[in-house]
């Protein structure tokens, strides 16, 4: 019985060293660990906490109240640059225990942070001045105190202030965040994505920011994962009114408001490929209820800089885009001009507004694409049905184009809230059907035009009194102008020479007035 004496002994001697082992460790490290965090941090953030619970039986650490600073700050308390922030929990899984002892770094299975409330202070309007300074100034400092693979946040709020003005730049509300088998090393701090992971999800429940000084977007929830992404309640609204864009402009430019009820991306990838070029491809971008509206006014002076077509904006993307398919549904599409604001803006609009693109390609680094082709289908001016097919090649260097389409039955007054104020005439008659072919480039508009209309009049007004009439020059465009087309359609040729300092939306607009001018008159 000797030997089994001898054994319990030993089992009841090694058990007694391994919790004192054990308590101390457990002492070392609630001794090291706060040392390591304060004293031994070569990060330049400050980090206190109230509450610190250290468990190596469970291998966790659990922190509470913690609050983070930047060094400096601790002596110049006036200038608050850079990352500040309070924590309510911080809790810490499967530590490693040896790393901690022997590489002064808290190495772990997960970690998760709840509640934390970050504010980064900026000396300017950016919200990000340089991708480099997120390696530098956020991910290499904490990858020096804690590697842990998997990250969890919840209920975080985020806010980026500039602080010349206290104005905010950005604000994102209750945010949960997963990161799953997050990987830094000094490697990967020089990409510039300076960390790598397997899967990701995000979520918020609203988003406010500043991407310049003329704008501010805005949306609800926000979900996304490495393979999608769904914002609701989209909107990008003018910092200031009209009146106060346009003083602030120094050449003429459109000012735009838009709103969509829901934005999902679909079978979405995006990042850098090996030789570090950015690419974002998607399966669909879907378009939900948007309501678009955009605002050109003639007052400034005019943009002398050539305007390039889509086929090039597309081409010398660049970065690597690809989308499948981008599908705009169930919204409406403004376009105002105001020559002056006496007159106030003319406005088109097309409503029921509904496109599907297909092949969406920038140029990049490609040597074959298939064409860009656009179908449209709305309601022009609320009422008449409109149809559009409109097809590009982004790698054809001449800027080819095609758009065809007709609209029907468009009663002539409907007119009105653009021709009114723009040419400052009003129109009354049936347009029973208009129907255009052209094809372009970077050069010329041409093709077939077609118009079949009833009884139209016109009347013009007065220049100086917008709301009186000009009996002359009323009398004078009814004798020449042709009442209707004797319920034929009429045809014709046009021919247009691009003005490069317009858009295609100018080419296309001259393409039809010629056309109209060809048959009216």
């Amino acid at each position: 019985m000797k030997w089994v004496k001898k054994i319990l002994i030993s089992v009841l001697v090694l058990f007694l060293a391994a919790i004192l082992l054990d308590l101390g460790l457990d002492y070392w490290v609630s001794v090291r660990l706060p040392k390591l965090i304060n004293d031994q941090n070569n990060s330049p953030y400050s980090i206190t906490y109230k509450n610190l619970d250290i468990s190596l039986l469970k291998n966790t650490i659990l922190a509470e109240n913690i609050m983070l600073c930047p060094k400096a700050a601790l002596n110049d308390t006036v200038i608050k640059k850079g990352i500040y922030a309070k924590i309510g929990v911080v809790d810490i899984k499967g530590v490693k225990i040896w790393d901690l002892v022997f590489r002064s770094k808290i190495k772990a299975e997960n970690i998760t942070i709840t509640k934390p409330e970050v504010i980064l202070y900026k000396q300017n309007e950016n919200a990000i001045n340089n991708p480099k300074s997120i390696r530098s100034d956020v991910v290499a400092p904490f990858g020096k105190i804690i590697v842990v693979p998997d990250i969890y946040l919840n209920r975080g709020d985020i806010k980026i202030i500039n602080i010349k003005n206290d104005k905010i730049i950005l604000n994102v509300a209750n945010i949960s965040v997963k990161l799953k088998n997050v990987a830094i090393t000094d490697k990967l701090l020089e990409h510039k994505i300076p960390f790598a992971y397997q899967n990701y999800t995000f979520r918020c429940d609203s988003l406010y920011y500043r991407p310049n000084a003329f704008y501010h977007i805005k949306s609800g929830q926000i979900e996304t994962s490495d393979t999608g992404l769904l914002l609701e309640k989209f909107t990008m609204t003018p910092q200031y009114n009209r009146a106060d864009f346009v003083k602030r402009m120094p050449k003429e430019r459109d000012i735009y408001t838009l709103n969509a009820s829901t934005i999902r991306f679909e079978k979405m990838r995006w990042g850098f490929d090996k030789e570090e070029q950015f690419f974002f491809h998607a399966g669909a971008i879907l378009i939900n209820r948007a309501n678009a509206n955009i605002y050109r006014p003639k007052m400034p002076p005019d943009d002398l800089r050539k305007k390039p077509l889509y086929n090039k904006l597309l081409r010398e993307m660049p970065f690597d885009l690809a989308i499948d398919t981008l599908k705009i549904q169930n919204s409406v599409l403004e376009y105002e001009e105001e020559k002056t604001s006496e007159r106030g803006p003319g406005l088109i609009s097309f409503n029921h507004f509904n496109l599907n693109a297909r092949h969406l390609n920038s140029g990049f680094q490609k040597k074959k694409l298939p064409d860009v082709a656009i179908a449209i289908r709305c309601r022009f001016m609320n009422i008449s049905p409109m149809k559009v097919n409109w097809s590009l090649n982004v790698l054809d260097k001449t800027d080819g184009f095609r758009i065809k389409g007709n609209i029907r039955k468009l009663p002539a007054d409907r007119l009105a809230p653009f021709i009114k104020p723009y040419i400052n005439v009003t129109a009354k008659g049936m347009l029973d059907i208009v129907y255009f072919d052209f094809t372009g480039n970077d050069k010329t508009s041409g093709g077939h035009f077609g118009i079949d209309y009833d009884d139209l009049k016109f009347t013009v007004y007065r220049e100086k009194k917008p709301e009186k009439k000009n009996k002359l020059l009323t009398a004078i465009a009814r004798i020449f102008v042709k009442k209707d087309t004797d319920e034929k359609i009429k045809d014709t040729e046009v021919a247009v020479e691009r003005i490069p300092e317009k858009s295609f939306y100018n080419l296309f607009w001259r393409s039809i007035e010629e056309g109209l001018k060809k048959i009216l008159i």
